[in-house]
């Protein structure tokens, strides 16, 4: 028999199996840690999964255009993160007030964690809209007045969050119109018609202007298509000034009623520091800054468990004077240099 023979009777049928045999042993022997391995990756998997953040869904009802940056980034530096742990369900009126009820409907049946709503309409639609998911209201006006909760301090309810009050503080406004323009003797106030809580405004503004010596021009804008109508009817007389009652509608049209003002040479002081960066002269209000990061803390203790009806309604601690003075060249004004030296900050 040749070599080739023998190994051909070596690697016959008894060979064969004996391998198969050995493959077999081998496999069994193995089948422990293969086991250990992929129950390990489960184990591994799942404390992953059980560690990965919660994915929230967070509702924005607003009247303007578009949200504010602020917001999103204060809600950020919580530790959110847009598109891994929250998704943030924006809803713009577009200028329509009309529409939030509409709007906020939408945002329940999306079955949102929360709502953000800034400005009164906002909150009493978001309000209306929902019993059970959490409103964090942020804005001008007195939230009790408005019906939007209980009490400051005892919300009550699925509602609670932080106010600008800005009823007193469009007497502060007016006040500091007057000291640094002491000629100044009748006021244009742009008033959003319709606007909740705005009578009281009104007469709220009306009895601090008469102690000023001053006489309001009451200019009525109905809606984001009725500026130029509503500002035809200022006549601009002798003396004469512009202010606004806060309101979504207005600081979604900032750079419409500063071309207004500069156009026509009036002085001018309003409720939020977008109005002078779009080239309008004073502003003194609320720090929205501050505001929008507390009412993200407020957003991220109502999402990890705390009731809204615990969180007192907080007001501004802090405020911001500010003032342009290359508005104040270009329309050949100049400010007083005891009211200069209050501003927070002077645009040059």
């Amino acid at each position: 028999m040749n070599i080739a023979d023998r190994v051909q009777n070596i690697q016959g049928p008894a060979f064969e199996t004996r391998r198969s045999v050995l493959r077999w042993g081998l496999a069994i022997q193995l089948l422990p840690a293969v086991f250990l391995i992929a129950a390990a990756l489960g184990v591994g998997s799942m404390v992953q999964a059980q560690n990965a953040p919660k994915m929230r869904r967070l509702g924005y009802l607003f009247t303007g255009f578009h949200p504010p940056k602020e917001f999103a980034d204060a809600v950020g530096k919580l530790g959110y993160i847009e598109g891994k742990s929250i998704v943030y369900e924006n809803r713009s009126a577009e200028g329509r007030e009309d529409r939030l009820p509409e709007l906020a409907a939408d945002l329940v049946s999306l079955n949102v964690d929360l709502i953000v709503a800034p400005g009164a309409a906002a909150g009493l639609a978001a309000k209306n809209a929902t019993k059970t998911v959490p409103v964090v209201y942020t804005g001008g006006g007195d939230p009790v007045d408005l019906g939007i909760v209980n009490s400051l301090a005892r919300p009550g309810g699925n509602v609670t969050g932080v106010t600008e009050i800005s009823p007193e503080l469009t007497g502060k406004r007016l006040d500091l119109l007057k000291e640094a323009f002491p000629k100044v003797s009748i006021v244009a106030l742009l008033v959003r018609a319709g606007a909740p809580g705005m009578p009281d405004q009104l007469r709220r503004t009306d009895t601090v202007a008469k102690a000023l010596g001053l006489k309001l021009q009451i200019i009525e804008v109905q809606g984001v298509n009725e500026f130029n109508k509503s500002l035809s009817t200022f006549t601009n007389p002798k003396g004469a000034a512009l202010i606004e009652l806060p309101n979504p509608l207005f600081h979604a049209n900032s750079k419409r009623i500063v071309a207004f003002a500069v156009k026509n040479r009036l002085p001018t002081i309003f409720h939020s520091k977008d109005f002078v960066e779009a080239g309008g002269l004073m502003a003194y209000g609320a720090d929205f800054v501050d505001l929008y990061r507390r009412a993200a803390i407020y957003v991220d203790k109502i999402l990890k468990g705390t009731k809204p009806a615990d969180l007192p309604v907080e007001q501004p601690i802090k405020f911001e004077f500010i003032i342009n003075l290359k508005a104040a060249k270009q329309i050949g004004l100049t400010i007083p240099p005891n009211v200069l030296v209050r501003a927070d900050r002077v645009i040059k």
